[in-house]
């Protein structure tokens, strides 16, 4: 087991007043190392730090800021190794997601973020001719369109990706001259202290980069409310986004959130063979990647009955290649889940689809991997489901899709598709495409596959309805972190 961890504060390492607790491993219930708990007094001591830090870290040049993030990003690479098997260690994700989608995806998010520091931040804007009056005399008035940095940013990451959801918080909100304190999920903190890790030896200011982490719910709070934060980030549930914004709201810090989703996979009549096979493929990532801990996954799949049984049966025989198992071990595609209490609820919401007449079509038994310990849940098929059902409904955040058959036409898919408090992605199958972009304009989501589960990431993402506020990836993350200030003067 690893030293236990510190806590990162004002460019320290600092021991936790609140001591330490065990961060599991989900593949076979071990002990990882001792992640720091830190108390309200040490996390107002890191936004007082990161407060203090923003005068200096604002003014710094673009050409500064992309430095820090390369030479992280370097640092990060140099790791690449014992990070990834650090985080399949704390998350349970395979061996080829760990290093690829998890610390991979990290540093690219600073390699991108380098060269966003770089993006310009003013725009001019046409100047306007006014006439004499009350105001004073007859002028002509320029006017500069300004992006400023929002000022201290808590970020609040999910535990499903603990490098790529940081990284796309942390490397924008320091691009644009924001300063950051980071509460990582308590299930998997470790893979966020390195990069804390990268960046201190990076250079970054001491101040301008703070981790702060702890299983109370205290600690989180206690990041939302301090005084010396201007903003929240926060990728997680829709409940307890809902109780941030409530907070955020009384002294009106700004907000950018990532909450739950139940993607809709609408499955048209003419998709034909070629495209079933592809909407088949694409659906069947929602049991690998991440073991379906992904707001992004296309779990709710509404699909033409003409093509029901054919979809219903490809799928079932996709998933007899979906092997469980250790994620240290060659050829394992579906990992646990993050603990024992998820993995519980997981397995209520797959016996109450049971109680609610679905069918299932795959899986519903838990798996027995190696001498039984860890948090395994078999990938699960719930087909002859209706619109009404809990298990349709609610995200269930885990390998548990359910499938929806309908028999009329666009007008059906879409209300069917629309029938929900979510609004994160959703997904269309057809084989005319002037039809899948008809019907994914109409869609109440924020992104829309179109024949394709593929993500192009300098396109916007975010959320409709309960699933988010605001806008992030590409240059749209720089924007999120800032604020537009208008300068104008008279020509």
């Amino acid at each position: 087991m690893n030293a236990p961890q510190r806590l990162y504060i004002g460019g320290e390492w600092v021991e936790p007043a609140g001591g330490h607790y065990e961060v599991v491993n989900p593949a076979d219930e071990s002990v990882v190392a001792l992640a720091p708990e830190a108390t309200r007094a040490q996390v107002e001591e890191a936004t007082r730090a990161a407060a203090d830090a923003f005068g200096s870290w604002s003014r710094t040049s673009p050409e500064t800021r992309a430095a820090v993030l390369d030479r992280a990003a370097d640092i990060i690479q140099r790791e690449y190794e014992p990070w990834a098997a650090l985080a399949r260690a704390e998350t349970g994700a395979p061996t080829g997601i760990a290093r690829g989608m998890q610390v991979g995806v990290g540093v690219t998010r600073f390699r991108r973020y380098a060269k966003g520091a770089l993006e310009p931040v003013e725009r001019g804007l046409p100047p306007q001719v006014t006439e004499a009056g009350p105001m004073g005399g007859a002028s002509v008035l320029g006017a500069l369109e300004v992006r400023q940095p929002v000022g201290v940013v808590t970020c609040i990451t999910s535990y499903n990706n603990p490098w790529a959801n940081p990284a796309g918080k942390v490397a924008p909100a320091l691009a644009m001259g924001n300063t950051v304190v980071v509460k990582p999920a308590p299930q998997d903190p470790l893979s966020v202290f390195k990069m804390a890790q990268a960046l201190d030896e990076a250079g970054v200011p001491a101040g301008v980069v703070n981790v702060v982490s702890g299983a109370s719910v205290e600690v989180g709070e206690a990041a939302v409310d301090s005084p010396y934060v201007d903003m929240v980030s926060f990728t997680g549930s829709t409940g307890v986004g809902q109780r941030i914004a409530e907070v955020c709201g009384r002294s009106m810090k700004r907000q950018l959130m990532e909450l739950g989703g139940k993607g809709a996979a609408v499955v048209m009549d003419d998709v034909g063979e070629a495209g079933l096979d592809a909407a088949v493929s694409g659906i069947g990532t929602t049991f690998s990647f991440y073991s379906g801990q992904i707001c992004t996954a296309p779990t709710r799949v509404i699909v033409h009955r003409s093509v029901y049984g054919a979809l219903v049966e490809k799928l079932t025989g996709y998933l007899a290649f979906m092997k469980v198992g250790d994620p240290a071990v060659r050829g394992t595609v579906v990992g646990p889940v993050i603990s024992a209490a998820h993995r519980d609820r997981v397995e209520s919401y797959v016996e109450l689809g049971r109680k609610e007449g679905a069918r299932i079509a795959y899986g519903g038994e838990r798996p027995v991997v190696g001498e039984g310990r860890g948090f395994y849940v078999a990938p699960t098929l719930l087909v002859d489901c209706t619109n009404d059902m809990r298990v349709v409904r609610e995200e269930i955040f885990g390998p548990v899709v359910v499938v929806v058959p309908f028999d009329g036409g666009e007008d059906e898919a879409v209300a069917l598709a629309n029938d929900s408090d979510f609004g994160l992605l959703s997904y269309v199958w057809s084989g005319d495409p002037a039809r899948a972009f008809r019907i994914a304009r109409r869609l109440r989501t924020g992104g829309v596959g179109v024949n394709t589960i593929g993500r192009n990431m300098e396109a916007p993402f975010g959320g409709f309805k309960r699933s988010g506020v605001g806008r992030d990836v590409g240059s749209y993350a720089l924007h999120a972190y800032s604020e537009v200030q208008s300068i104008v003067w008279a020509g």
